[in-house]
């Protein structure tokens, strides 16, 4: 048996492995092609004259939805995802950096892609640390443990559950402390067009 490196720290046999199976396959998106074999279904849809295969959805219901998931609530705002809050960070590695907070679920973590992504510390995880959610209907902001190991804490308590945060909460995750500032609340709402 003979064990190989990938490069990202993985160690797989390469007498049963390709690649590494920990990683993951790498795809080639950019270029499709037609299944061999695929049953066609022969049921009209929005380009006469083809078929598409069973299982799959119609072109018209492809050509519309470019793969991005819109916010109902920036959607009614014309397009903009107005800022409800701010997280400043008052101790760790970031000291002195703040975070938009926006309707809806706020995911926080270290990777680039968080939305509250608190990069320079390492004893955050990486991803779904914590989630701070803003319930516009309500006007409240709620704080809650994410799906990582780390835990969170709030005014020094572990939250193992979904909890309200109030103005100047501290919330600590890893190394970092962040102090909860609102902008939306009982004194101020943003205006939302009505559903159409």
């Amino acid at each position: 048996m003979t064990m190989v490196s990938c490069g990202s720290g993985h160690f797989y046999n390469d007498e049963e492995h390709t690649s590494c199976p920990f990683c993951g396959v790498a795809l080639d998106l950019g270029a499709t092609r037609p299944l061999q074999g695929v049953v066609e279904d022969s049921r009209p849809v929005a380009d006469p004259g083809h078929t598409r295969a069973i299982g799959t959805p119609p072109r018209a219901a492809l050509d519309r939805d470019p793969g991005v998931t819109r916010h109902v609530w920036a959607k009614r705002m014309g397009g903009v995802d107005p800022v409800v809050g701010w997280l400043v960070c008052v101790e760790g590695p970031e000291r002195g950096r703040d975070y938009r907070l926006h309707t809806e679920r706020n995911f926080i973590g270290r990777a680039p892609t968080m939305d509250v992504a608190i990069t320079g510390d390492a004893t955050v995880s990486r991803e779904n640390h914590a989630v701070i959610s803003f319930n516009p209907k309500r006007q409240s902001f709620r704080l809650a443990p994410g799906g990582s190991r780390g835990l969170v804490y709030l005014n020094d308590e572990e939250v193992t559950l979904a909890v309200e945060l109030n103005p100047y909460d501290r919330i600590e995750l890893g190394e970092t402390t962040l102090l909860f500032m609102p902008f939306c609340g009982e004194s101020f709402s943003w205006p939302v067009e009505a559903k159409p």
